[in-house]
């Protein structure tokens, strides 16, 4: 019954979060990949600034470069694919770390910093460099703020998740994070 049990605490919430996540991620990146033009052309609008106000005063920030565009948007999928094996190692920590009941500070290392790249692409690529350097948000067919939005709260709410199962961990056979 313990063994049941465990899968209701802090640490197995973190672990299922983590897994979604990087299912969620794998998704992401594979849909880029098998269907590379859709989102490429997102890319190239948002950079080219084409759907926007078009007002002199940030149009020079425009990329209108396909080259760029396409590398740029090559960037973001390896930075999705390396996201999605830094979060799917991290559940193989979390498996053995649960499994076996001892430390979990790996799994929650390598869950902190694949969530962190989902907040560096979504917050700073998405929101910070696209919505307001680009001015994706003046724009009615290219905008990504909200499911970027979305993602990054998605990815914060998992990173409080993971850093709770840090201070949870006393009580569930885990070593105290001294890190």
């Amino acid at each position: 019954m313990d063994r049941v049990l465990a899968l209701g605490t802090v640490s197995a919430a973190a672990a299922v979060f983590t897994a979604v996540v990087a299912g969620y991620m794998a998704l992401v990146a594979f849909g880029n990949i098998t269907d590379f033009g859709t989102n490429r052309e997102f890319v190239r609008h948002v950079l080219a600034m084409d759907t926007t106000f078009r007002d002199d005063d940030v149009m020079w920030r425009a990329v209108e470069s396909r080259t760029v565009a396409d590398i740029a948007y090559v960037a973001i999928i390896v930075w999705e694919t390396l996201t999605a094996a830094v979060l799917l190692l991290a559940v193989g920590y979390w498996a053995r770390g649960l499994r076996r009941g001892g430390d979990q500070r790996r799994a929650r290392r390598a869950s902190t910093l694949g969530l962190l790249m989902v907040v560096l692409l979504f917050g700073l690529g998405f929101v910070v460099i696209g919505g307001e350097w680009f001015q994706m948000w003046q724009s009615s067919d290219w905008n990504g703020l909200e499911p970027a939005g979305r993602n990054v709260m998605i990815a914060a709410f998992g990173l409080v998740l993971v850093q709770l199962s840090a201070n949870s961990g006393r009580g569930e056979g885990a070593r105290p994070d001294t890190t």
